[in-house]
């Protein structure tokens, strides 16, 4: 695969730091040259960063070649702004948070919608291209700085602590935005698949959105109780052939946060109810095989979801702070980067590992 045509753009006065892949589940100290602050951006003293299961599939090129050299990964970023444009709307000293979105085109019809995650001219902020015109490299959130549109920077509310704050830029966005969009409530029930980043966030959305019943579904019975604290009020162990045959087509809605590589998927979909929908938020390494009879003669949907706009992620921040919705982590010391990452690959969280840098632990 050959790499991406950019346009070079460095700061040669200003060096940040992180913990690189170069195509493997090991990360390295790699120091990089930011671009210029620009009017409009800021630069972050980075306090927290979580980590995603995207930071995995992307470290192990399992979504595909790095192709742009050495990446930072990590993109639910928390920390103190130490520098700000005269146009970017920060003040130096606020504790802020960016997400997997730092930047777009401001004029398409997505943008205008309110939609800036579907822009063609977006830029991720990892492992990708600026399409500002001034060129440069994006990289992510493990590192001591980052420099990104300060539009796409959000203040974390001050009932929110900065380790707490951070999940909510990936796990957290990626679960409000579609029960919102696809109409979780009183009326609703609402199955989600996988307790684990993004599940333990979707079931606690599902409960504060007042949803008719939240289902917990799981292949053991491993966080069984785990799932009722989070505000499940059933669960449903997959492998149990009684408890599933007991939920088919009972569910308005369900969303998918993880999957099996084996997984079936026509029996996934039997969960839905007649004119209901199949949310997929996860991103399997392999390719789906739907049975179409499973979508036709039920008139079942399946719609996918990316991260959320600007809009959203406000709403999605104000509505964790007035509903008490909060990840439950784990903090490890980011330059423990590598146990962070195994500990990860191992499944082991409860549910986010939140990573603190020296300047977070100062905090």
């Amino acid at each position: 695969m050959s790499a991406p045509q950019y346009t070079p753009c460095e700061d040669k006065s200003a060096t940040f730091t992180g913990w690189a892949s170069t195509g493997t589940a090991t990360l390295k100290p790699w120091s990089y040259h930011p671009r210029p602050l620009g009017p409009k951006d800021v630069e972050i003293e980075i306090t927290h960063g979580g980590c995603c299961g995207s930071d995995i599939h992307t470290i192990t090129s399992g979504w595909g070649e790095l192709t742009l050299g050495p990446v930072i990964t990590g993109h639910e970023i928390i920390g103190k702004i130490a520098a700000a444009g005269p146009e970017s709307g920060h003040q130096v000293g606020d504790v802020v948070g960016a997400g997997g979105l730092i930047d777009s085109c401001g004029q398409c019809v997505e943008c205008e919608r309110h939609q800036e995650q579907l822009c063609a001219q977006k830029t991720f902020v990892f492992n990708d291209t600026f399409k500002d015109g001034r060129g440069g490299l994006s990289y992510g959130g493990f590192a001591d700085r980052i420099r990104a549109n300060g539009d796409f920077v959000y203040k974390v509310p001050s009932n929110i602590s900065p380790a707490e704050a951070a999940p909510l830029f990936c796990a957290g966005l990626t679960t409000y935005a579609p029960l919102r969009d696809h109409g979780a409530g009183p009326d609703k029930t609402l199955g989600v698949i996988g307790i684990g980043g993004l599940g333990h966030m979707a079931i606690q959305w599902a409960a504060a959105m007042k949803c008719k019943e939240v289902v917990a579904i799981s292949t053991s019975d491993r966080k069984r109780d785990e799932a009722f604290k989070l505000g499940a009020t059933k669960f449903i162990n997959s492998k149990n052939p009684e408890e599933f045959k007991a939920a088919l087509m009972s569910m308005d809605i369900v969303v998918c946060t993880s999957i099996d590589k084996n997984a079936d998927w026509g029996e996934l979909l039997s969960l839905v109810a007649n004119g209901g929908k199949f949310i997929m938020l996860a991103m399997p390494e392999s390719l789906m095989v739907i049975p179409p009879a499973a979508l036709l003669f039920r008139q079942v949907s399946i719609v996918g979801s990316l991260i959320g706009g600007r809009n959203t992620t406000a709403e999605m921040l104000d509505f964790a702070s007035k509903h008490n919705v909060r990840p439950w982590i784990e903090k490890m010391p980011m330059s423990d980067a590598n146990a962070a990452i195994k500990h990860m690959m191992e499944g082991g969280p409860r549910y986010r590992v939140v990573m603190e840098t020296e300047a977070g632990a100062k905090m």
